[in-house]
Order: C-alpha cells, then structure tokens, then sequence
C-alpha cells in the first residue's frame, strides 16, 4: 500500500474558490496541494451553456491579485473568457494543482485529515472543501415528474437553442439561469416560462454588483443582530444582461406561474389549464456538492453543516468556501470569495501556529 503524501492544507476543487484559497495560503508561506476533479482548468465554467454571461463587467469579477482582463467588444464577459482567466491564474501563481483527481471522503487521523482519492491519500492538518454546487442539481418533486414522456434536463445539461428549434418548451425557475435560458429559447421555440412567484428584474443600469453588495449587507446585518431590510436589489433579482434585455422588452419574457403537476404530455395548472411540451428544462438551482465530508460525521438533523465564517464549527480543520452565502457573502461569486477565502486562509495559518 502506497503511503500517503503530507502537506499541511489540501483544498478539494481547483475552480474560482479554490484557486482564491490557494492565492491566500501561498501569501502566508503555507504548504497545500489542490486536488481537483475536473482533467482541465475552470472549474464548472467550463461546462456552461454556451450564451452565458457574467452579471458584472470584467472589472467587478476577478480574484484576489488579479484583475480579469476586459474581453473584446464585450461588457459582460463570457464563459470561455472566464475559462482563459482562471486558466491563466493558476499559472501565473503557480498553484500546485493536481488533476484528474477525484477526492471520495475525508477521515480523521490522529491530528491530521486524511483525503481519500482514487490516486493515493493525502494527510493534512487542515482541508479546505471548496467543490462548488455545480456538480449537484437540484430537482424539485413535482407530481407527474416520471410521466412525462418528452425530455427533461437541468440548467447544467443545457448548452445552446439549436437541440430545440420548433419545439414547445417550458423553462422552470425564476433566478438568473432562468431568465437567460429563457431568453436565450425565446426566439427559435415555442416557449412557456415558469416561475414561483413574478420575476423581479433589476434596473437595467444596475448589475451583479447590487446583488454582491445586498449579500455583504445581510451579512453584516446577521451579525450585529439587525433585520436584513434590503435595498435596491435583493439575491432573488435578475440581472438584465442584454440578451435577457432585449427578450424582455420585445414582449418575449412573459412568465407563467408555477404549474401543479406534468402529465404525459406537458405541463396543467390546478384550474385546469394545460400547456403540451415536448422538454422540459429545469433552472431550479443546486445543492453543496458534500458527499466527501460524509465521513466527518458533520450533517445536522437537516443535512446543514453548521459553521462559524468558513470553520465547520464541530471539526476546526476543516473549512468550506464558496458554497453561498452561509459560507461568505456571495462566495459563491467570483467577486465575492476573495474575501472568504482570505478569512479562511488566515484562521488556519493561526490553527497551524498554535499547534506548532
């Protein structure tokens, strides 16, 4: 059996978070290795639909240390620029990155961590788990879901309009994903969108920046035990990009509420109404990829691991970064986790001091 290497941070997922990580523990002089899943760089932007823009301008959007290059005839950048940033990161710090590896669980050892990979374990005295939601969509439990004969699919199988030019298609969830999947279907299908409640669009002179600073506020407001009153923008909002702009205003955005059930053949509401569909795409969001840290033992009555910042509050070693607000304002940003990360880079430099 092949003995298991040493470093005293191993970080799970070499996307936006944990590159960020890995900046902030090089500049405090720390030994880490980033194992990640993914056989190249960008992390779960490199498997967007191929329409997708960033709700911030270039400027608004870059890791610590390095600002995103502007992107050519563009104030939104694309997904594939956002590849060529990340890719470009990680060399220019020369990050320790290790890929394809993929890490199946997390154990204690003694003092240290142990991370279990299909390439040989790693023994660390503190882990940073920064895997992202990407690789776990969530779908909703909808009556009729297994009856319904044409094709369902989620925001992360979804890549472009030309799978479905001509065909009825109803596009489900009220968030950004959403709005741009819907606008981007809105003129080669017949489409039906579908939302909870009525979408709430921002100002068209504002943009992701509103929604990274209403987070930092009720973040804030958390804290110091003060009800989150909102502001000009809210986590539900969306941005309107100018594709998402231009469906909206040619009369092409008309959402539908929330259907009760699917049956063979499409959609019904409860009074009756009936939309046929041959797809169905579901934008309905995600969870914390975590089944790595199933051995920890962490998961609350409710699946949550409770934690101070970015700590898990019942294992110090361990911290998770860019999972969403409850781990970092917008963390799950690439504005946002600059932050966080460094908050977590920080506090385990302070954990590996104090245990010598």
């Amino acid at each position: 059996m092949t003995a298991a290497q040493r470093t005293q941070v191993v970080i799970v997922g070499g996307g936006q978070s944990g590159l960020a990580a890995g900046y902030h523990l090089r500049r405090l002089g720390l030994d880490f290795v980033i194992l990640d899943a993914q056989a190249e760089p960008g992390g779960a932007w490199r498997h967007a639909w191929d329409s997708l823009h960033l709700f911030s301008p270039a400027a608004y959007s870059s890791l610590p240390g390095r600002p995103m290059p502007v992107q050519a005839g563009e104030t939104y950048p694309d997904a594939r620029h956002v590849v060529g940033y990340l890719t470009e990161y990680e060399h220019r710090y020369g990050l320790p990155v290790h890929r394809p590896v993929r890490v199946s669980g997390i154990h204690r050892d003694g003092g240290l961590l142990r991370v279990e990979t299909g390439s040989g374990d790693w023994r660390a005295q503190a882990v940073i788990s920064a895997t992202g939601t990407w690789w776990r969509p969530f779908l909703p439990a909808v009556p009729g879901r297994s009856d319904f004969r044409g094709r369902q699919l989620h925001t992360v199988e979804y890549r472009n309009p030309l799978d479905f030019a001509g065909q009825r298609v109803v596009v489900v969830g009220g968030g950004n994903s959403g709005a741009q999947i819907a606008a981007d279907l809105a003129h080669d299908t017949e489409l039906t969108w579908v939302t909870q409640r009525p979408p709430r669009f921002l100002a068209d002179d504002i943009d992701g920046r509103a929604l990274f600073d209403a987070a930092s506020a009720r973040r804030r407001a958390l804290e110091e035990g003060r009800a989150d009153t909102g502001g000009v923008a809210s986590l539900g909002d969306i941005v309107a990009v100018p594709p998402v702009r231009e469906a909206r205003d040619a009369g092409l955005l008309k959402a539908s509420p929330m259907f009760t059930r699917l049956d063979r053949d499409g959609v019904a509401w409860a009074d009756g109404t009936r939309v046929p569909a041959d797809t169905v795409i579901w934008c309905t969001g995600f969870r914390p990829a975590l089944s790595h840290l199933a051995p920890l033992g962490l998961r609350g009555p409710r699946g949550h691991i409770a934690t101070a910042g970015t700590r898990a509050v019942d294992e110090p070693r361990l911290h998770l970064l860019g999972y969403g607000d409850w781990t970092g304002p917008a963390s799950a940003t690439l504005i946002g986790v600059g932050r966080p990360a460094r908050d977590a880079a920080r506090e385990i430099a302070e954990l590996l001091k104090d245990r010598g």
